[in-house]
């Protein structure tokens, strides 16, 4: 089978527990992810996204770049404390 052959028939609580065994770098049932496990898992959630037409806001990885500066109006600087 191939990797477009396994999105496609992906349905969305495989798609919402890889999502979460990215995020959390553990399988449900507590064991770690391998990072060759973790690179495919995340592969797979976002070509699901993009495959269900995910708006691109609520996909994996979005950065909102519509604020161009760190220091934005409604921005503090971070300070650091030694």
């Amino acid at each position: 089978m191939d990797f477009q052959n396994l999105i496609d028939r992906l349905d969305p609580a495989i798609y919402q527990r890889l999502k979460t065994a990215v995020e959390t770098g553990k399988w449900p049932d507590g064991r770690r992810l391998s990072e060759e496990q973790r690179a495919l898992s995340l592969q797979a959630v976002i070509a699901y996204e993009i495959e269900h037409d995910f708006p691109e806001q609520q996909r994996t990885g979005y950065v909102d770049t519509s604020r161009s500066s760190c220091h934005a109006d409604d921005e503090t600087p971070l300070k650091w404390q030694h």
